[in-house]
């Protein structure tokens, strides 16, 4: 009973019409206790799942796919392509290193890499909310503490969340403006309120929030790029920059956090250094040359036929594929909706007709690759020849449009060729659309009828492979009196274009994972569509995808999850605002055998952070 009084005491005493009154704060918090009130007494959690219930128990002592007896010390180099021109990951200007998110800088809870979506205790240690998921309170771990030893309060977590809310990336802003009130309950006691707002996710949102410090940043220069190394709670510390070169990261001895089951096995490098590559060859030349520790390999060529120099052969070097639980990645060739060219979906349509994935995987990939419509590929989620059911039909009938009836009763598919390289039914029928969406011949160039223009574009490119696909397509689209450009870019300059939306098209990949949430709206949202930093490169705006997405945050159980992410992937499938590519479900490993992992594997595939360097046989 002291307990629950001190707590509502407290909770009362933070209302201003109940200050200094500690007579009528005991009376409404034993009122409320008879009452059976849950909604701030809700006992609190070690950890929390999108759906259903954590699968390790209260007492788990490490995560499953982490050694707990994997030595410590050496370091890992690891490669990055690119430069980069800031240490602040949590802001749109710059190129920054993302690794500092995790490594430097810590969240409320850590995700559980075996589970869908399950956060377990971090920074945070308990979590408590109601059924309803109207509200979320964290309670602080005492012992956390910022590598200057000041303890991790709650104040740097309301901090962190109003600079993040006002000044963060577009994802940060939107995530965290769907707080209604946010309060220190005490010194190590945050509660946020969601007043209206129904987002299941979002208690899970805030418990990935990364938490900076106070103390030592200054919000007014907060959105400015900074090589200052920033001051976090994490395993590493940022110890050396060479700006456009490197960054060392050194293991904190002093981590306040070494002994938490969610870390235990994790993080035993004493010293981890990325380096960057601006070009593709030179950085796996360097990796030849055990200048690095490990790549993941995203050329299949090079996969096929780039790994025969001598350590390859004789066991100094490991490859591996690893196969994951998740959606298989996808890259897909993106059209800017708001360019008036592509804003008829008829155009979009007859240009996915015109993509020759068999002859490109044929003649570039050795066939390694596969290729599927929609956004969830190779998993449950996706819709792409299933037939809709119940559930998402209802979920749909709003919006009678939105879907073709070929991707609603599951019978459509991706285009195939010949693999000719001129396969003259797809010309025929992209013509045919073509002809419907305004265009004709003008010799041998299509111009739309009334205006005149002919009908051209750019790809923007910024890798080898990208560029290869690029003008393949390209030559496929001349054969039909499309003119395409091709132009290839430094990845600097590639991420400014496509954060502001500056192309005509793209290659893109959007990461899924089996619980997709927010980040939906951020992808393809219509509110994303206008805001510069977001990933709705295409630009759509479309009433049916923010419904959807929308449902899929309401679910409380799984089947009616799925169905709402089936839902939205066939409204994105309908609106052909992306050529699909291909797709792979491995991630290509290599890595020099000074560097070892763990047996398992987790559902989300590799992960450094679990690896050690093998130590020297004795004598050595």
């Amino acid at each position: 009973m002291r307990k629950f009084e001190s707590k509502r005491i407290r909770f009362f005493r933070s209302i201003p019409r109940y200050r200094g009154r500690t007579g009528v704060c005991l009376a409404l918090a034993v009122g409320l206790l008879a009452a059976g009130y849950q909604g701030v007494a809700a006992n609190p959690g070690y950890a929390i799942a999108m759906h259903g219930k954590p699968v390790l128990p209260p007492d788990f002592s490490q995560m499953p796919y982490a050694n707990p007896d994997a030595p410590k010390g050496g370091q890992l180099v690891q490669s990055v392509p690119g430069s980069f021109d800031s240490l602040n990951p949590f802001i749109v200007k710059g190129v920054a290193l993302q690794q500092i998110r995790g490594f430097v800088v810590e969240s409320l809870m850590a995700r559980g890499n075996d589970e869908p979506f399950t956060l377990y205790g971090l920074l945070a240690d308990k979590i408590e909310t109601d059924d309803a998921r109207t509200y979320a309170t964290f309670h602080l771990n005492p012992l956390a503490r910022f590598y200057d030893k000041q303890p991790v309060r709650a104040e740097d977590v309301l901090f962190s969340w109003q600079l993040l809310r006002d000044k963060g990336r577009p994802n940060h802003r939107q995530y965290y403006s769907k707080v209604a009130t946010a309060e220190a309950i005490d010194e190590w006691t945050v509660r946020f309120d969601f007043g209206g707002t129904v987002d299941r996710e979002l208690p899970l949102i805030l418990g990935l929030m990364p938490i900076l410090p106070k103390h030592a940043i200054d919000a007014a220069t907060f959105e400015q790029t900074s090589m200052t190394p920033p001051l976090g709670s994490g395993p590493y510390r940022v110890t050396s920059v060479k700006p456009g070169a490197s960054v060392t990261l050194t293991r904190n001895p002093d981590y306040w956090g070494r002994d938490l089951p969610v870390n235990r096995g994790l993080w035993n490098f004493d010293e981890i250094r990325f380096d960057f590559y601006r070009e593709a060859n030179s950085q796996f030349e360097a990796f030849k040359r055990g200048l690095y520790d490990f790549r993941v390999e995203t050329e299949p060529l090079r996969w096929h036929e780039g790994y025969n120099f001598p350590a390859a052969g004789n066991g100094q070097l490991v490859r591996e594929a690893v196969k994951t639980g998740l959606p298989a990645p996808s890259e897909y060739l993106v059209f800017n909706a708001r360019r008036p060219i592509f804003s008829d979906i008829r155009v979009r349509e007859a240009l996915t007709l015109l993509f020759d994935f068999e002859w490109i995987n044929r003649n570039y990939f050795f066939g390694l690759y596969s290729r599927a419509g929609g956004f969830f590929a190779g998993s449950e989620l996706s819709a792409y020849a299933r037939a809709a059911d119940e559930g998402e039909r209802s979920l749909l009938e709003p919006f009678p449009s939105a879907v073709q009836p070929d991707i609603l009763d599951g019978s459509y598919r991706l285009p195939m060729t010949d693999g000719s390289g001129r396969d003259r039914e797809a010309l025929r029928a992209a013509l045919a659309l073509l002809s419907q969406a305004g265009y004709e011949f003008d010799g041998t160039v299509l111009r739309h009828r009334s205006t005149k223009v002919p009908l051209a574009f750019e790809i923007l490119v910024t890798t080898r492979d990208q560029e290869r696909i690029a003008l393949t397509y390209a030559r496929d689209l001349k054969r039909a009196g499309i003119d395409v450009s091709v132009r290839s870019v430094d990845g600097v300059q590639f991420d400014q274009r496509r954060l502001g939306f500056d192309f005509d098209m793209i290659q893109n990949r959007w990461d899924q994972s089996l619980s997709p949430g927010n980040e939906q709206s951020f992808y393809w949202g219509s509110e994303a569509a206008d805001t510069p930093g977001t990933r709705n490169y295409m630009g759509v705006k479309n009433p049916a995808i923010d419904a959807m997405i929308a449902a899929m945050l309401k679910a409380r159980q799984r089947p009616d999850f799925v169905d709402a992410v089936r839902a939205l992937d066939r409204v994105l499938m309908s609106g052909f605002y992306a050529i699909p590519v291909y797709n792979v479900r491995e991630q290509w490993i290599a890595r020099w055998n000074r560097i070892e992992r763990p047996a398992a594997t987790a559902l989300t595939g590799y992960l450094p952070e679990t690896w050690w360097r093998r130590p020297p046989k004795p004598g050595k």
